[in-house]
């Protein structure tokens, strides 16, 4: 049956609309302007008005949008990545970016940002604005190696993140990063950090988490942190010793951490010092190929149904 329309401000929307574009009809009833990127069809001189009259440049685009205005750019998926020309920073508060592509986890999907070999950016963007919505996009960094780089830093706060895919740099070396973070109360919902196509040969990261008052209460929801290679130092999860204030949080609820290869000392290194930090894996999450869970138990809690009685009291983790 169908359902009856949902009226808001005035904007009628239909409620049975698919999880992916009934998001963004609400984004767009907040009253932004949005506008089109089509780095396959689109043109560089055109006004991105419409789907067809996209543009094929995404920072000409965001160049045109306002922050703190629930404005956005609609991504359009096609062969053709979109390849900056330097290092993007998205720094617009309430600025969103929703691909229209395949919705695949970490499976490739085609609305793409690329930092290509030549171009040698680190990172290739930048996320500082607040309350953005950054959604069904890939984003990866061809640089050789030769220096530590990274693919995507989130410093902003109350960012939602929704399949987005953080590749792992084609640069192995030993700092290397998919997704570096100091901000707060960000979600990350579906996402994939790492793959499974560029090995990982030195001490690199995933998730690195750091900075001395910042980063706290962000959630991974559903996400997969994926690693190939032969040097058991790389890490899904680095938590920095850097992050020394409390009460901070992170957590992992009904995620994968997957390694391909020789076999990970651990999944999570936990390197802070700061008594009571937590590090909370709720619901349902599965460590394949890995040594251990963590470096540092003494902060990393999980259910622990065997040892209490309702089944339901948390535990720091103990690999014995």
């Amino acid at each position: 049956m169908t359902r009856p329309y949902i009226m808001k401000k005035g904007v009628s929307m239909l409620a049975d609309l698919k999880d992916g574009l009934g998001a963004l009809a609400m984004l767009m009833a907040a009253g932004g302007k949005w506008y089109y990127c089509d780095p396959t069809n689109g043109n560089s001189a055109a006004d991105g008005l419409t789907a067809a009259t996209a543009n094929s440049n995404l920072e000409t685009l965001y160049a045109l949008t306002r922050s703190g205005y629930n404005d956005g750019i609609i991504f359009i998926g096609g062969a053709t990545a979109f390849n900056p020309a330097a290092s993007i920073t998205w720094s617009k508060n309430y600025c969103h970016l929703i691909g229209i592509s395949s919705d695949l986890p970490g499976l490739g999907q085609r609305c793409r940002i690329v930092g290509l070999a030549a171009t040698a950016l680190s990172p290739v963007v930048t996320f500082s604005g607040s309350g953005c919505v950054i959604r069904n996009i890939q984003i990866y960094n061809e640089k050789a190696a030769g220096a530590a780089s990274g693919c995507v830093i989130v410093t902003g706060l109350r960012n939602q993140f929704e399949n987005v895919f953080f590749m792992s740099p084609v640069a192995t070396d030993a700092a290397s990063y998919s997704l570096k973070m100091s901000g707060s109360e960000n979600a990350f919902v579906r996402c994939t950090i790492g793959q499974l196509t560029n090995p990982r040969t030195a001490a690199s990261y995933g998730l690195w988490l750091h900075g001395a008052t910042a980063v706290s209460r962000n959630k991974f929801i559903g996400c997969e942190f994926l690693s190939w290679g032969y040097n058991a130092d790389h890490v899904h999860v680095l938590v920095d010793v850097d992050i020394v204030t409390v009460p901070w949080v992170t957590w992992f609820e009904d995620c994968l951490f997957q390694h391909v290869g020789t076999a990970l000392t651990e999944a999570i290194n936990d390197n802070s010092t700061a008594a009571g930090h937590q590090v909370v894996l709720r619901g349902h999450n599965d460590f394949l190929n890995a040594g251990a869970v963590g470096g540092t138990l003494t902060y990393i809690f999980a259910p622990d149904p065997e040892d209490t009685v309702s089944g339901l009291l948390m535990i720091a983790v103990n690999e014995g």
